[in-house]
Protein backbone atom coordinates (compact mmCIF):
# COMPACT_ATOMS: atom_id res chain seq x y z
CA UNK A 1 0.00 0.00 0.00
CA UNK A 2 1.82 3.54 -1.20
CA UNK A 3 1.43 6.19 1.23
CA UNK A 4 3.33 8.99 0.33
CA UNK A 5 3.78 11.10 -2.63
CA UNK A 6 7.44 12.09 -4.71
CA UNK A 7 8.46 15.30 -5.15
CA UNK A 8 6.92 15.44 -8.52
CA UNK A 9 3.68 14.82 -7.09
CA UNK A 10 3.87 17.52 -4.76
CA UNK A 11 4.35 20.02 -7.47
CA UNK A 12 0.94 19.06 -8.84
CA UNK A 13 -0.08 19.72 -5.45
CA UNK A 14 0.45 22.94 -5.43
CA UNK A 15 -0.61 23.13 -9.06
CA UNK A 16 -4.16 22.36 -8.34
CA UNK A 17 -4.22 24.07 -4.92
CA UNK A 18 -2.98 27.72 -7.13
CA UNK A 19 -5.42 27.20 -9.65
CA UNK A 20 -8.11 26.71 -7.09
CA UNK A 21 -7.45 29.10 -5.14
CA UNK A 22 -7.29 31.74 -8.31
CA UNK A 23 -10.37 30.81 -9.54
CA UNK A 24 -13.21 30.13 -6.97
CA UNK A 25 -13.55 33.51 -6.89
CA UNK A 26 -15.90 36.19 -8.53
CA UNK A 27 -19.09 34.74 -9.49
CA UNK A 28 -17.82 31.15 -8.22
CA UNK A 29 -16.96 32.07 -4.51
CA UNK A 30 -20.44 31.95 -3.27
CA UNK A 31 -20.11 28.16 -4.78
CA UNK A 32 -17.77 27.23 -1.19
CA UNK A 33 -18.32 24.08 0.14
CA UNK A 34 -21.97 23.79 -1.79
CA UNK A 35 -23.62 21.49 -3.93
CA UNK A 36 -22.68 18.30 -1.71
CA UNK A 37 -25.03 15.54 -0.78
CA UNK A 38 -28.24 16.76 0.68
CA UNK A 39 -26.97 20.65 -1.32
CA UNK A 40 -27.45 19.56 -4.64
CA UNK A 41 -30.17 21.67 -5.71
CA UNK A 42 -27.92 24.71 -4.98
CA UNK A 43 -26.49 27.02 -7.48
CA UNK A 44 -27.76 24.58 -10.55
CA UNK A 45 -26.59 27.27 -13.35
CA UNK A 46 -23.44 28.32 -11.96
CA UNK A 47 -22.52 25.21 -11.21
CA UNK A 48 -22.79 24.23 -14.66
CA UNK A 49 -20.52 27.23 -15.43
CA UNK A 50 -18.21 26.16 -13.07
CA UNK A 51 -18.03 22.73 -15.24
CA UNK A 52 -16.93 24.70 -17.74
CA UNK A 53 -14.52 26.54 -16.43
CA UNK A 54 -12.68 23.54 -14.97
CA UNK A 55 -12.31 22.49 -18.44
CA UNK A 56 -11.27 25.69 -19.63
CA UNK A 57 -7.70 24.77 -17.24
CA UNK A 58 -7.76 21.41 -18.49
CA UNK A 59 -9.45 20.27 -14.71
CA UNK A 60 -12.10 17.69 -16.27
CA UNK A 61 -11.10 14.16 -16.73
CA UNK A 62 -7.93 14.44 -15.68
CA UNK A 63 -7.37 10.27 -14.99
CA UNK A 64 -8.89 9.76 -18.53
CA UNK A 65 -6.19 8.96 -21.32
CA UNK A 66 -4.78 11.44 -23.10
CA UNK A 67 -5.48 10.26 -26.11
CA UNK A 68 -9.36 10.49 -25.17
CA UNK A 69 -9.06 14.07 -24.10
CA UNK A 70 -8.12 13.40 -20.68
CA UNK A 71 -4.42 14.30 -18.71
CA UNK A 72 -3.39 10.71 -18.37
CA UNK A 73 -2.56 11.27 -14.57
CA UNK A 74 -1.72 8.51 -12.84
CA UNK A 75 -3.64 7.18 -9.61
CA UNK A 76 -0.75 8.90 -6.93
CA UNK A 77 -2.37 12.73 -8.94
CA UNK A 78 -6.01 12.07 -9.22
CA UNK A 79 -6.09 10.93 -5.53
CA UNK A 80 -3.96 14.78 -5.03
CA UNK A 81 -6.50 16.47 -7.61
CA UNK A 82 -9.94 14.81 -5.57
CA UNK A 83 -8.28 15.76 -2.37
CA UNK A 84 -7.48 19.37 -3.23
CA UNK A 85 -10.43 20.21 -4.54
CA UNK A 86 -12.45 18.47 -1.60
CA UNK A 87 -9.98 20.47 0.41
CA UNK A 88 -10.93 24.49 -1.06
CA UNK A 89 -14.04 23.68 -0.78
CA UNK A 90 -14.96 23.32 -4.69
CA UNK A 91 -18.67 22.96 -5.20
CA UNK A 92 -20.01 19.85 -6.03
CA UNK A 93 -19.65 18.80 -9.70
CA UNK A 94 -22.65 18.52 -11.88
CA UNK A 95 -20.43 16.49 -13.96
CA UNK A 96 -19.41 14.14 -12.11
CA UNK A 97 -21.78 10.90 -13.08
CA UNK A 98 -20.57 11.73 -17.14
CA UNK A 99 -16.63 12.15 -16.17
CA UNK A 100 -16.46 9.67 -13.18
CA UNK A 101 -18.71 6.68 -14.70
CA UNK A 102 -20.74 7.26 -18.13
CA UNK A 103 -17.16 8.03 -19.35
CA UNK A 104 -14.47 5.49 -18.44
CA UNK A 105 -17.63 3.37 -19.09
CA UNK A 106 -17.38 4.39 -22.66
CA UNK A 107 -13.52 4.63 -22.83
CA UNK A 108 -13.22 0.60 -21.70
CA UNK A 109 -16.10 -0.83 -23.32
CA UNK A 110 -17.92 1.27 -25.95
CA UNK A 111 -16.52 1.53 -30.24
CA UNK A 112 -14.91 4.28 -31.55
CA UNK A 113 -17.85 6.03 -32.94
CA UNK A 114 -19.46 6.31 -29.46
CA UNK A 115 -16.42 7.68 -27.72
CA UNK A 116 -15.87 10.41 -30.62
CA UNK A 117 -19.98 11.02 -30.28
CA UNK A 118 -20.19 11.20 -26.34
CA UNK A 119 -16.95 12.08 -25.15
CA UNK A 120 -16.00 15.53 -26.17
CA UNK A 121 -19.28 16.83 -24.40
CA UNK A 122 -18.32 15.58 -21.12
CA UNK A 123 -14.63 16.91 -21.61
CA UNK A 124 -15.79 20.52 -22.11
CA UNK A 125 -18.26 19.94 -19.32
CA UNK A 126 -21.28 21.18 -21.13
CA UNK A 127 -23.11 17.65 -21.74
CA UNK A 128 -24.20 15.99 -18.54
CA UNK A 129 -25.41 12.20 -17.66
CA UNK A 130 -27.71 10.69 -15.20
CA UNK A 131 -27.90 6.91 -14.25
CA UNK A 132 -31.02 4.57 -15.21
CA UNK A 133 -30.01 1.91 -12.86
CA UNK A 134 -32.56 1.42 -10.08
CA UNK A 135 -36.39 0.74 -10.31
CA UNK A 136 -39.62 0.99 -8.31
CA UNK A 137 -39.08 -2.95 -7.96
CA UNK A 138 -35.24 -3.01 -8.74
CA UNK A 139 -33.24 -0.87 -6.22
CA UNK A 140 -30.39 -2.70 -5.01
CA UNK A 141 -31.24 -5.86 -6.77
CA UNK A 142 -30.21 -4.52 -9.91
CA UNK A 143 -30.77 -7.72 -12.11
CA UNK A 144 -34.69 -7.24 -11.42
CA UNK A 145 -35.00 -4.22 -13.76
CA UNK A 146 -38.47 -4.92 -16.01
CA UNK A 147 -37.57 -1.66 -18.37
CA UNK A 148 -36.98 -3.40 -22.04
CA UNK A 149 -35.57 -2.15 -25.16
CA UNK A 150 -37.09 -3.78 -28.75
CA UNK A 151 -35.41 -3.14 -31.78
CA UNK A 152 -37.00 -1.11 -34.68
CA UNK A 153 -35.87 -2.52 -37.62
CA UNK A 154 -37.09 -0.30 -39.99
CA UNK A 155 -36.43 2.95 -37.90
CA UNK A 156 -32.62 1.18 -36.90
CA UNK A 157 -33.55 2.30 -33.46
CA UNK A 158 -33.95 0.84 -30.11
CA UNK A 159 -37.62 1.42 -28.61
CA UNK A 160 -37.15 2.09 -24.63
CA UNK A 161 -40.13 1.18 -22.69
CA UNK A 162 -40.39 2.04 -18.15
CA UNK A 163 -39.25 3.51 -15.60
CA UNK A 164 -35.99 4.65 -13.32
CA UNK A 165 -36.43 5.84 -9.52
CA UNK A 166 -33.30 7.95 -7.51
CA UNK A 167 -32.22 9.29 -10.88
CA UNK A 168 -29.74 12.08 -9.20
CA UNK A 169 -29.82 14.96 -12.05
CA UNK A 170 -32.45 13.86 -14.07
CA UNK A 171 -33.36 17.14 -14.33
CA UNK A 172 -30.51 18.42 -15.29
CA UNK A 173 -29.11 16.30 -17.61
CA UNK A 174 -28.62 16.06 -21.88
CA UNK A 175 -28.06 11.83 -21.23
CA UNK A 176 -28.92 8.64 -19.12
CA UNK A 177 -27.58 5.90 -19.54
CA UNK A 178 -30.17 2.90 -19.18
CA UNK A 179 -30.08 -0.66 -18.38
CA UNK A 180 -32.75 -2.28 -19.86
CA UNK A 181 -33.26 -6.22 -21.24
CA UNK A 182 -33.28 -6.66 -24.28
CA UNK A 183 -34.77 -10.58 -24.32
CA UNK A 184 -38.09 -9.97 -22.88
CA UNK A 185 -38.01 -14.19 -22.08
CA UNK A 186 -34.90 -13.05 -19.70
CA UNK A 187 -34.31 -13.53 -16.13
CA UNK A 188 -31.83 -11.74 -13.14
CA UNK A 189 -28.78 -11.00 -14.89
CA UNK A 190 -29.37 -12.48 -18.46
CA UNK A 191 -30.60 -10.63 -21.24
CA UNK A 192 -29.60 -6.58 -20.28
CA UNK A 193 -28.54 -4.17 -22.90
CA UNK A 194 -26.26 -0.63 -21.85
CA UNK A 195 -28.27 2.62 -23.49
CA UNK A 196 -26.93 5.81 -24.46
CA UNK A 197 -30.43 8.05 -24.14
CA UNK A 198 -30.88 11.34 -25.06
CA UNK A 199 -32.92 12.79 -22.26
CA UNK A 200 -34.31 15.86 -24.24
CA UNK A 201 -36.77 13.61 -26.42
CA UNK A 202 -40.90 13.14 -26.78
CA UNK A 203 -40.86 9.51 -24.35
CA UNK A 204 -38.71 10.51 -21.85
CA UNK A 205 -40.67 12.38 -18.05
CA UNK A 206 -38.43 13.66 -15.18
CA UNK A 207 -40.55 13.61 -11.93
CA UNK A 208 -38.97 15.50 -9.01
CA UNK A 209 -39.06 13.35 -6.10
CA UNK A 210 -38.98 15.34 -2.94
CA UNK A 211 -36.39 14.15 -0.11
CA UNK A 212 -36.94 14.34 3.53
CA UNK A 213 -34.42 18.02 3.49
CA UNK A 214 -37.24 19.79 1.28
CA UNK A 215 -35.35 19.60 -1.97
CA UNK A 216 -35.39 17.27 -5.40
CA UNK A 217 -32.11 16.59 -6.67
CA UNK A 218 -33.32 12.97 -7.78
CA UNK A 219 -36.51 12.12 -9.69
CA UNK A 220 -38.55 9.33 -11.38
CA UNK A 221 -37.24 9.27 -14.75
CA UNK A 222 -40.76 7.26 -17.23
CA UNK A 223 -39.36 6.31 -20.61
CA UNK A 224 -42.44 5.66 -22.84
CA UNK A 225 -40.94 4.28 -26.70
CA UNK A 226 -38.11 6.57 -26.10
CA UNK A 227 -35.70 6.07 -28.29
CA UNK A 228 -31.57 5.59 -29.40
CA UNK A 229 -30.00 4.60 -32.46
CA UNK A 230 -28.44 1.38 -33.23
CA UNK A 231 -25.06 2.27 -32.54
CA UNK A 232 -26.25 3.29 -29.09
CA UNK A 233 -26.10 0.57 -27.02
CA UNK A 234 -22.42 -0.32 -25.32
CA UNK A 235 -21.27 -3.65 -26.05
CA UNK A 236 -23.86 -6.30 -27.65
CA UNK A 237 -27.35 -7.36 -26.76
CA UNK A 238 -27.07 -9.74 -23.70
CA UNK A 239 -23.84 -7.99 -22.43
CA UNK A 240 -25.84 -5.22 -20.06
CA UNK A 241 -24.72 -6.58 -16.73
CA UNK A 242 -20.72 -6.81 -17.63
CA UNK A 243 -21.04 -3.11 -18.97
CA UNK A 244 -22.84 -2.19 -15.59
CA UNK A 245 -21.10 -4.19 -13.20
CA UNK A 246 -17.34 -2.29 -14.68
CA UNK A 247 -19.22 0.71 -14.16
CA UNK A 248 -19.80 0.22 -10.62
CA UNK A 249 -15.99 -0.41 -9.97
CA UNK A 250 -15.16 2.85 -11.29
CA UNK A 251 -17.57 4.21 -8.94
CA UNK A 252 -15.12 2.78 -6.58
CA UNK A 253 -12.19 4.55 -7.48
CA UNK A 254 -10.24 7.65 -7.03
CA UNK A 255 -12.94 9.93 -6.39
CA UNK A 256 -13.03 8.34 -3.33
CA UNK A 257 -10.56 10.22 -1.77
CA UNK A 258 -12.42 13.12 -2.62
CA UNK A 259 -15.33 11.54 -1.24
CA UNK A 260 -13.29 11.40 1.82
CA UNK A 261 -12.01 15.30 2.16
CA UNK A 262 -15.79 16.21 1.74
CA UNK A 263 -16.56 13.93 4.93
CA UNK A 264 -13.34 15.25 6.71
CA UNK A 265 -15.12 18.94 6.14
CA UNK A 266 -18.29 18.08 7.55
CA UNK A 267 -16.54 16.51 10.48
CA UNK A 268 -14.74 19.84 10.93
CA UNK A 269 -17.58 21.70 11.08
CA UNK A 270 -19.28 19.32 13.54
CA UNK A 271 -15.87 20.22 15.67
CA UNK A 272 -16.59 23.54 15.01
CA UNK A 273 -20.05 23.90 16.13
CA UNK A 274 -19.01 21.63 19.19
CA UNK A 275 -16.55 24.52 20.30
CA UNK A 276 -18.33 26.83 20.11
CA UNK A 277 -21.87 25.77 22.15
CA UNK A 278 -19.97 23.80 25.00
CA UNK A 279 -20.36 20.10 23.23
CA UNK A 280 -16.68 19.57 23.11
CA UNK A 281 -16.65 19.32 27.25
CA UNK A 282 -19.05 16.11 27.04
CA UNK A 283 -17.05 13.31 27.15
CA UNK A 284 -19.17 10.96 25.47
CA UNK A 285 -19.15 13.73 22.46
CA UNK A 286 -15.74 13.94 22.39
CA UNK A 287 -14.98 9.87 22.36
CA UNK A 288 -17.46 9.81 19.39
CA UNK A 289 -15.80 12.88 17.74
CA UNK A 290 -12.41 10.76 18.20
CA UNK A 291 -14.15 7.83 17.07
CA UNK A 292 -15.30 9.05 14.11
CA UNK A 293 -11.74 11.00 13.50
CA UNK A 294 -10.15 7.37 13.76
CA UNK A 295 -12.80 5.64 10.98
CA UNK A 296 -12.21 8.17 8.68
CA UNK A 297 -8.59 7.31 8.55
CA UNK A 298 -9.55 3.80 8.46
CA UNK A 299 -11.32 4.64 5.36
CA UNK A 300 -8.36 6.35 4.15
CA UNK A 301 -5.74 3.76 4.14
CA UNK A 302 -8.83 1.14 2.79
CA UNK A 303 -8.68 3.37 -0.11
CA UNK A 304 -5.46 3.58 -1.01
CA UNK A 305 -4.33 -0.06 -0.03
CA UNK A 306 -7.71 -0.55 -2.71
CA UNK A 307 -5.76 2.10 -5.49
CA UNK A 308 -2.53 0.07 -4.76
CA UNK A 309 -3.96 -3.27 -6.01
CA UNK A 310 -4.67 -4.51 -9.51
CA UNK A 311 -7.49 -3.37 -10.55
CA UNK A 312 -8.31 -4.10 -14.20
CA UNK A 313 -9.26 -1.28 -17.00
CA UNK A 314 -12.46 -2.49 -16.90
CA UNK A 315 -13.24 -1.57 -13.57
CA UNK A 316 -13.66 -4.42 -11.80
CA UNK A 317 -13.22 -4.40 -8.51
CA UNK A 318 -11.09 -6.26 -5.59
CA UNK A 319 -12.19 -7.26 -2.61
CA UNK A 320 -11.11 -4.44 -0.65
CA UNK A 321 -13.55 -2.22 -3.33
CA UNK A 322 -16.24 -4.76 -1.93
CA UNK A 323 -16.19 -3.18 2.08
CA UNK A 324 -15.91 0.16 0.84
CA UNK A 325 -19.69 1.04 0.06
CA UNK A 326 -21.18 -0.69 3.14
CA UNK A 327 -18.39 0.73 5.86
CA UNK A 328 -18.50 4.89 4.28
CA UNK A 329 -22.26 4.88 4.19
CA UNK A 330 -22.60 3.42 7.52
CA UNK A 331 -19.64 5.84 8.89
CA UNK A 332 -21.69 9.10 7.70
CA UNK A 333 -25.19 8.40 8.97
CA UNK A 334 -23.21 7.97 12.10
CA UNK A 335 -21.33 10.94 11.60
CA UNK A 336 -25.23 12.18 11.01
CA UNK A 337 -26.47 11.53 14.52
CA UNK A 338 -23.39 12.67 16.30
CA UNK A 339 -23.89 16.37 14.10
CA UNK A 340 -27.42 16.77 15.62
CA UNK A 341 -26.94 16.07 18.88
CA UNK A 342 -23.90 18.46 18.96
CA UNK A 343 -26.32 21.40 17.88
CA UNK A 344 -28.62 19.81 20.74
CA UNK A 345 -32.59 20.37 21.25
CA UNK A 346 -32.33 23.63 19.54
CA UNK A 347 -31.09 21.86 16.37
CA UNK A 348 -33.85 19.48 16.35
CA UNK A 349 -35.96 22.59 15.95
CA UNK A 350 -37.49 24.74 13.10
CA UNK A 351 -39.79 27.96 13.55
CA UNK A 352 -42.13 27.04 10.21
CA UNK A 353 -42.11 25.90 6.68
CA UNK A 354 -40.75 26.56 4.15
CA UNK A 355 -37.52 25.36 6.66
CA UNK A 356 -34.12 26.83 5.94
CA UNK A 357 -31.78 24.17 7.18
CA UNK A 358 -28.54 24.27 9.02
CA UNK A 359 -25.48 22.51 6.95
CA UNK A 360 -25.67 20.18 9.77
CA UNK A 361 -29.27 19.82 9.56
CA UNK A 362 -29.15 19.13 6.14
CA UNK A 363 -26.52 16.03 6.92
CA UNK A 364 -28.42 14.96 9.03
CA UNK A 365 -31.10 14.16 7.22
CA UNK A 366 -29.88 12.99 4.30
CA UNK A 367 -27.71 10.85 5.53
CA UNK A 368 -30.73 8.44 6.31
CA UNK A 369 -30.46 7.34 2.98
CA UNK A 370 -26.94 6.81 2.40
CA UNK A 371 -26.72 3.07 3.42
CA UNK A 372 -30.03 2.65 1.14
CA UNK A 373 -29.21 4.00 -2.57
CA UNK A 374 -26.47 2.65 -4.69
CA UNK A 375 -26.97 -0.93 -2.94
CA UNK A 376 -28.40 -1.37 0.65
CA UNK A 377 -26.06 -2.41 3.58
CA UNK A 378 -28.13 -5.68 3.48
CA UNK A 379 -27.61 -5.99 -0.48
CA UNK A 380 -23.69 -5.16 0.53
CA UNK A 381 -23.48 -7.90 2.76
CA UNK A 382 -24.71 -10.49 0.61
CA UNK A 383 -22.31 -9.56 -2.08
CA UNK A 384 -19.24 -9.54 0.03
CA UNK A 385 -20.10 -13.07 1.39
CA UNK A 386 -20.36 -13.93 -2.10
CA UNK A 387 -17.74 -12.41 -3.96
CA UNK A 388 -15.59 -11.51 -1.09
CA UNK A 389 -15.79 -14.57 1.22
CA UNK A 390 -17.28 -16.68 -1.56
CA UNK A 391 -19.54 -18.63 0.56
CA UNK A 392 -22.55 -20.27 -1.10
CA UNK A 393 -25.78 -18.07 -2.74
CA UNK A 394 -28.03 -20.73 -0.35
CA UNK A 395 -26.70 -22.74 2.44
CA UNK A 396 -25.89 -26.25 2.46
CA UNK A 397 -27.70 -27.85 5.33
CA UNK A 398 -26.99 -30.86 6.76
Amino acid sequence: MKLSFSAEDERFRTEVADWLAANLTGEFAKLKFRGGPGDEHSFPEERKRWEQKLAEGGWTCVGWPQQHGGRGCSIEQQVIFFEEYARAGAPGRVGHIGEGLAGPTIIAFGTPEQQAKYLPGILSGTELWCQGYSEPGAGSDLANVKTKARFDTERNQWVINGQKVWTSLAHESDYCFVIARTDPDSVAHKGLGFFLVKMDQPGVEVRPIEQITGTSEFNEVFFDDAVCDAGDIVGEPGDGWKVAMGLLGFERGVSTLGQQMQFQNELDEVIRVAKENGKDRDPVIRQRIAKAHAELKIMRYNSLRMLSGQSGSDGSLQREGLIYKLFWSTWHRSLGELAIDVCGQLGQLLEAAPYELTRLQSLFLFVRSDTIYGGSNQIQRNIIAERGLEMPREPKWR
